[in-house]
């Protein structure tokens, strides 16, 4: 792009700023990671949040600043910079689709932050240790397969038009974020994810070849990722990763 973008979010966790961190990572951007790299960038991330500085004012991170336009929610975002970033196609039909793809992605997103926090975000987790067990039971056995097996769907249709990635013929900021989900759910639900892999070949190949992308794979060798903690949206709880044992097709 041509000029500089601004990428705020909390320091420490990956977050839903992750699927955002992503693109600007495979795409080499020009960015600055606000809060992690300024002196007083969560005071400044506060500030926007708050209203008191000029643009749009979002709900909460990840935003972007560019040319001091302000850009809020994660699909919002990604819809806002894939184009110049090379993670969009062309044709408006197909980023419909892929906008629509990274809506239900987050979506996705969270019903898995809502097994380890299903009353309230504000309570901690050990206040819903019990609800968080249910919740969790029926996610792993319905609602996981379901998102991923409508995944592979897509790419099964995209794969008989010539299409290996879910949209189009070329990776898109959707297919990074399809890394990040099953990345952070094979962390967050080992077991779980082991069982149901093998019905989802292709969302698996689609996760190995985002990974060996050069410049994701470079980030995800060096400090700027931040692993996997029990702070953000995939969290390892043990007493969470029951196997499907209910899991039903769609």
């Amino acid at each position: 792009m041509a000029e500089r973008i601004e990428y705020f979010y909390w320091p420490g966790i990956q977050g839903r700023g992750e699927f955002v961190r992503l693109g600007l990572e495979d795409a080499g951007a020009d960015f600055v990671d606000v809060v992690r790299s300024r002196k007083r960038g969560l005071d400044e991330m506060i500030l926007i949040a708050a209203g008191e500085a000029e643009g749009a004012l979002p709900f909460a991170p990840p935003f972007v600043r560019v040319g001091g336009v302000v850009v809020s929610q994660t699909a919002n975002v990604l819809q806002f910079l894939g184009p110049g970033l090379g993670l969009a196609p062309r044709a408006m039909p197909l980023r419909a689709e892929l906008n629509q793809i990274q809506l239900t992605l987050c979506d996705f997103v969270d019903e898995i932050h809502d097994t380890h926090h299903p009353i309230a975000g504000g309570l901690y987790y050990d206040d819903q240790k019990g609800p968080a067990k249910r919740r969790s039971r029926d996610f792993v056995a319905e609602r996981m397969p379901k998102y991923l097996t409508w995944l592979e769907h897509v790419l099964q249709r995209n794969r008989s038009s010539g299409g290996k990635w879910l949209v189009g013929r070329d990776c898109s900021y959707a297919d990074l974020s399809l890394f990040q989900i099953v990345a952070g759910l094979r962390y967050a639900f080992p077991h779980a994810m082991a069982e149901v892999e093998a019905d989802l070949p292709l969302v698996v190949a689609v996760h190995d070849r985002v990974r060996e992308r050069p410049r994701i794979a470079a980030y995800l060798r060096s400090k700027r990722r931040i692993p996997f903690n029990e702070m953000g949206v995939f969290r390892h709880y043990p007493e969470l990763d029951a196997k499907a044992r209910r899991r039903r097709r769609v």
